[in-house]
């Protein structure tokens, strides 16, 4: 009865008209920013961030933008994956085999449609599963003590790779960087600098907003610049939308694959690194097998194809924000930045954040039920001009992205010397994509780093200089345990997972052809 009084209360927050257009700028802003090939959420939340700093607002109000974003990019992923075949992002992947060829037959528009709906069946029964799963988290997350927080730490950055990681050396290097810039400045503990090499601006360590900004954003602009592509130029024109909504007997055939789906990328999105990518996956390999075993439709045009993994993808999303809010920990890329706004506006995620800041919690994910429902009003009538964003030339995007990247840090800094920090991010970030390092786990560093060193500290101070101290409870013996298994997993079965997400597609997506 108290989590409902306390949705009550999160919706007399979100429904205000300042919250609700946010929601709704959030919400077509992310749709064109995951229907736009190779941003995706990740980069989408993080162009805006300076946006929301630099309009002033609140904790509230700026989470609600950017979780809008958020929801509205993993939507928007799918509209250049059935028009183009191209997927807006990685998760958006799986809905190419199915997507496509129905476009090709001449149903995008049901295609369109019918993994909207999807989407929005996977995001709203998974914002059901943040409020009554979060919460349980937070209960257990009160034992925790500064060696079961170390331990957490640990797990995440162990298992940030998830299964779907083909290279886990190169994920450990990264984290490696991240938690490497996360001891300059001035330790705490002693009060000395380091690895500030004398420069004063350095003292306070590394603004993880304009690290962000330049490792997703900028190297973005950087990535253009070296290749000057623009291959989706015009490319949708050629594509007829058709009819806009999807007959009744295919959202019948449809319904028990998207209540599958839903439940398989919930529980992906839950662990720590899975993310939306294995979400997808999973939803759509578990389909294939359950209703085409033989492979005679999926792959050539079948709506459950499409339906699946949209809904895992999109519950996974929401999956992702239940160890965020509740342990701190983020469960993908993108709750890795959001994580970064929340500690901008001094506001930690963890057990106490559901009693110290409850108007923030249960504002926000009043708003994910908001902008599910506005996601859905808006994706389906709208599919004509989302199509029509797709002919936007990079020449123009890209200058665009680098306006408001260097606009929006400086007007929440107001200082030139983190502009250059914010270029020099974007550069690394370049080259790391260029030798295909993940940026995710840079950021985890940047983030988690000095808590996780603070930890560690004081978990060995208390036990005068014992080190055995960090698998001294049963918690911490079994999150180390999970760590460890999360780290050799995708080793073992990682790169087949990975090969098999790109076979499919590469396999189905010559037979469509």
């Amino acid at each position: 009865m108290d989590t409902f009084m306390s949705l009550a209360d999160g919706f007399a927050i979100a429904l205000t008209w300042q919250n609700i257009l946010l929601a709704l700028l959030g919400c077509f802003l992310g749709t064109i920013m995951g229907a736009l090939p190779g941003l995706g959420p990740s980069n989408g939340v993080a162009i805006l961030i300076p946006l929301a700093f630099t309009l002033g607002l609140g904790a509230t109000p700026s989470l609600i933008l950017l979780t809008s974003v958020y929801y509205g990019a993993m939507y928007g992923g799918r509209i250049s994956s059935i028009l183009l075949n191209i997927p807006g992002d990685e998760p958006a992947m799986m809905t190419c085999l199915d997507g496509y060829p129905m476009a090709q037959k001449g149903m995008a528009g049901q295609a369109l449609s019918l993994s909207g709906i999807a989407s929005f069946v996977g995001a709203f029964f998974a914002t059901w599963g943040l409020i009554f799963l979060a919460p349980q988290l937070v209960k257990i997350a009160l034992l925790f003590g500064p060696a079961e927080y170390f331990a957490l730490f640990a797990l995440a950055f162990m298992t940030l790779g998830g299964v779907s990681s083909t290279n886990q050396a190169k994920s450990a290097f990264a984290a490696a960087l991240g938690l490497g810039l996360a001891m300059i400045g001035v330790d705490t503990q002693t009060g000395v600098p380091r690895f500030t090499f004398g420069e004063v601006h350095l003292y306070d360590g590394l603004d993880f907003l304009v690290a962000i900004v330049g490792l997703f954003a900028l190297s973005e602009v950087f990535i253009f610049l070296e290749h000057r592509h623009g291959d989706a130029e015009g490319t949708a024109s050629k594509i007829k939308v058709g009819r806009l909504t999807p007959p009744l007997s295919m959202l019948k055939q449809t319904t028990p694959t998207m209540i599958r789906s839903t439940l398989l990328g919930f529980l992906a999105g839950v662990l720590p690194g899975a993310g939306a990518s294995l979400g997808s996956f999973i939803a759509y390999s578990f389909e294939k097998r359950l209703v085409d075993k033989d492979g005679k439709t999926f792959g050539k045009g079948d709506p459950r194809g499409v339906a699946a993994p949209e809904a895992g993808n999109n519950a996974a999303a929401g999956g992702a924000l239940v160890p965020m809010l509740a342990l701190g920990v983020p469960g993908s890329g993108t709750t890795a930045v959001l994580l970064a706004v929340l500690l901008s506006l001094n506001i930690t995620p963890g057990p106490l954040l559901f009693s110290q800041n409850p108007d923030v919690v249960w504002g926000l994910i009043a708003a994910l039920f908001i902008a599910n429902f506005m996601l859905l009003a808006m994706n389906i009538p709208m599919v004509g001009l989302f199509t029509r964003v797709l002919m936007v030339p990079p020449r123009i995007l890209m200058p665009v992205v680098a306006m408001v990247s260097f606009v929006g840090i400086y007007g929440i800094s107001g200082s030139s010397f983190d502009l250059l920090v914010m270029v020099g991010f974007g550069m690394l970030g370049w080259i790391l994509r260029k030798f295909d390092v993940p940026l995710v786990p840079i950021i985890l560093g940047t983030l988690l780093g000095n808590a996780m060193e603070n930890n560690l500290r004081r978990a060995i101070t208390i036990d005068n200089g014992n080190w055995l101290t960090l698998v001294d409870s049963p918690l911490s013996i079994t999150l180390w345990l999970i760590a460890i298994v999360g780290f050799i997993l995708p080793l073992i079965i990682g790169r087949k997972v990975k090969s098999k997400m790109h076979a499919r597609r590469d396999e189905e997506g010559s037979l469509a052809d």
